[in-house]
């Protein structure tokens, strides 16, 4: 039987209790405000888990079409695909997987929307609402920053044909709490009335961390209401990290240890192949029984074992002096992680496990080199 202590690593294990608990919060908004919710592919997409999520969710939303596909093939109910420009070949093949696309921009609806639509698909188009409350990373994780490429613009709106489009689409968000939410619902009502007036739908995109501490559920589901009542429409929510937010975790293992100038340890996860937000966005995860720099009796700088110089996943003391195969566990790790892995430097994948709710451990990858190879062709 597989257990924490001897588990491979690195490995990402999902916690299937506490992932329930989180759905149950999204079924709670589905039910009391009468909404639908999709899981945004893009930040979470293990599909082994997929059958249980499908009791709680309305369906996927995708960035284009592999991740329409495996929604389509491992998740079913409804596939929403938006993408900030299609060609031709990617356009034929959503529209034959999806029954709900989003367009970037008048001209995109203009150009493509008669495929889709010809296909059967209703149509959104994605409008840049000028709303930022991305509290994450800055203009790089905010769709509103200055000269985002995401969305129609406010100005343009009147050239847009609103016989075509079902679904009016926004997405603001990045992390946050129930205050920039309902943020975003109010201001899509007062700016723009006259264009909700003309759809059935309106999607609020993504960024509503319904599951973090904090986040006032209540003050969600009334806003909802009131929005659905003023215009008659269907809500429609697609978080990703709200979902799965402290769901599971990345396994590691101390593998040396160095110094130069100050203690350093190399680790076999990485900030560079395994957690890239680590060094996008940037940000310092946290480790189970592990403080702050000089906090406890022994600090170590971890690294990961690539060359590249500033694959560095933070500072961080501990009771005990590390050494090699001693297990770090780093918390969080669920959203937007093992979706954006690599192989960089030859680094094997991390692979993946669930955490099921009787306590068993169960794998369901087993990464290799033949994972590495085919990734470059061979």
């Amino acid at each position: 039987m597989i257990t924490d202590a001897t588990l491979p690593t690195p490995t990402f294990v999902l916690d299937m209790a506490r992932l329930r608990g989180n759905l149950e919060t999204a079924k709670r908004v589905r039910e009391e405000a009468g909404c639908k919710i999709l899981l945004a592919t893009k930040a979470f997409a293990m599909p082994a888990v997929f059958p249980m999520m499908r009791d709680y969710l309305d369906g996927t939303t995708a960035s284009g079409e592999y991740e329409a596909i495996m929604g389509a093939e491992t998740f079913g109910k409804e596939v929403h695909v938006y993408s900030p420009a299609y060609t031709q070949s990617e356009l034929n093949a959503v529209t034959k997987i999806a029954q709900h696309v989003y367009f970037n921009s008048a001209q995109q609806l203009e150009q493509w929307g008669h495929s889709a639509i010809d296909a059967g698909c209703e149509i959104g188009l994605r409008v840049n609402p000028g709303y930022s409350n991305a509290t994450l990373g800055g203009d790089l994780y905010d769709p509103c920053a200055p000269s985002s490429r995401f969305g129609e613009i406010a100005s343009k709106l009147d050239q847009v044909d609103w016989s075509k489009v079902d679904i009016f689409h926004v997405h603001a968000l990045c992390e946050s709490l129930h205050e920039g939410s309902i943020g975003l619902i109010n201001h899509v009502a007062q700016h723009f009335a006259p264009y909700l007036k003309q759809v059935k739908a309106v999607n609020f995109g993504g960024g509503h961390f319904l599951n973090k501490p904090g986040y006032d559920v209540d003050a969600l589901i009334v806003a909802i209401k009131a929005f659905k009542t003023q215009f008659d429409v269907e809500v429609i929510l697609e978080p990703g990290g709200g979902l799965v937010v402290n769901t599971g975790e990345l396994h590691a293992s101390v593998i040396a240890l160095h110094w130069n100038d100050k203690d350093l340890a190399i680790i076999d996860a990485s900030a560079s192949t395994h957690m890239p937000d680590v060094l996008e966005v940037p940000y310092r995860p946290d480790i189970i029984g592990a403080g702050e720099a000089n906090e406890k009796a022994h600090t170590y700088t971890l690294g990961g074992k690539t060359c590249m110089t500033g694959d560095v996943i933070g500072t961080y003391s501990f009771d005990k002096p590390l050494t090699p195969a001693d297990r770090l566990i780093f918390t969080d790790q669920m959203h937007y992680s093992f979706v954006k892995t690599n192989t960089f430097n030859g680094s094997p994948l991390a692979n993946l496990a669930i955490r099921h709710e009787d306590g068993q451990i169960e794998m369901v990858s087993n990464f290799g080199y033949e994972d590495f190879r085919v990734r470059l062709g061979a």
